[in-house]
């Protein structure tokens, strides 16, 4: 039983999540083999306050240009 866990802040819309797990589930099936039925796509979604690097929380980080 394959599983892919996806991290990733929250904002994402249904359909950007939808076709990801398309993708991801179409990838793992050419490149790895796996069967579409047994695959496991998760998709833990956090909110920028509640994650941080190099003691910044997300909420308070600008973007890198």
């Amino acid at each position: 039983m394959p599983f892919v866990v996806v991290e990733m802040w929250e904002g994402r819309t249904v359909e950007q999540k939808r076709n990801l797990v398309k993708a991801i589930t179409e990838a793992m099936v050419t490149q790895a083999g796996c069967k579409p039925e047994h695959l496991h796509v998760v998709i833990h979604e956090t909110p920028k306050d509640s994650w941080g690097r190099a003691g910044v929380l997300g909420i308070d980080m600008t973007e890198q240009k």
